[in-house]
């Protein structure tokens, strides 16, 4: 008798979806992890804070600052009312309080455990008085500086709109070669909002150049300066250049 032998199979199914139960456990782990990602960062200066057992109350100033003293940044401090302790301190809003000195370029603000700060900053160097109450930098930059604070005080007078510092510290850094070559000082320079370009020499004699180049009207000065006659009891006051040959030439009782 022949027997039918059944081979039996089992059907496998892959990738068969997970219970939902599953999904949304997975989904709830999820926002419950964002959620205290998003506390933590939110009340992280509170955790700061609380680790602080006493507020910063005192600083080092270092470096060898020019203009910068103790005093200065003390009473920017005192302006930030009361300081945090070491963790919870907010170092940027030091250093954007010390940089609101006019004078200082930038502040670089650190803190020292426990309760201390050190603080480094660098100032912008004056070259020249900027429309007598101002000051510019090397680069040109107008900033301001107590007249106090200035050590040396035999400085250049420029002048001129804002937008034209620039410009103008370029113009007197070529003028004063220029006469320096030709046995003459220049004192100042300036131009004013029309473009129209005035120097002064350290006589006071002021030369009217206009608008446009100035180097062929100060050649010309130069030729007719020797030549002209100052009356007793006056002097040269002016010598206005804006013409396209010659001079005119103002003169002033003498003092």
């Amino acid at each position: 008798m022949n027997l039918l032998k059944r081979k039996t199979t089992q059907n496998i199914r892959y990738g068969e979806p997970k219970p939902k139960v599953f999904v949304q456990i997975k989904l709830l782990l999820v926002l419950l992890c964002v959620g205290i990602l998003f506390y933590s960062y939110s009340n992280w200066q509170n955790f700061l804070e609380k680790l602080d057992s006493k507020p910063i109350s005192a600083f080092a100033l270092v470096g060898s600052p020019n203009f910068t003293t103790d005093a200065d940044v003390r009473d920017a401090l005192l302006k930030m009312g009361d300081l945090k302790g070491f963790f919870g301190q907010d170092i940027d809003a030091i250093r954007e309080q010390i940089e609101t000195m006019p004078w200082v370029k930038g502040a670089v603000v650190r803190k020292m455990w426990p309760n201390r700060l050190s603080i480094w900053v660098t100032e912008y160097k004056p070259i020249a008085i900027w429309n007598e109450s101002d000051f510019l930098s090397e680069d040109g930059a107008v900033f301001q500086l107590p007249m106090s604070k200035l050590k040396e005080t035999h400085l250049p007078r420029l002048a001129g709109p804002d937008f034209q510092s620039e410009k103008v510290l370029d113009a007197w850094n070529r003028i004063y070669a220029d006469l320096k070559q030709k046995g003459l000082t220049l004192k100042a320079v300036a131009i004013d909002a029309r473009g129209a370009w005035q120097v002064v020499l350290d006589n006071d004699v002021v030369l009217k150049l206009g608008r446009g180049e100035w180097k062929t009207k100060l050649d010309r000065f130069v030729t007719i300066y020797p030549q002209i006659e100052v009356p007793e009891n006056k002097k040269i006051s002016y010598v206005d250049l804006r013409y396209a040959s010659g001079a005119t030439v103002g003169m002033v009782d003498l003092n």
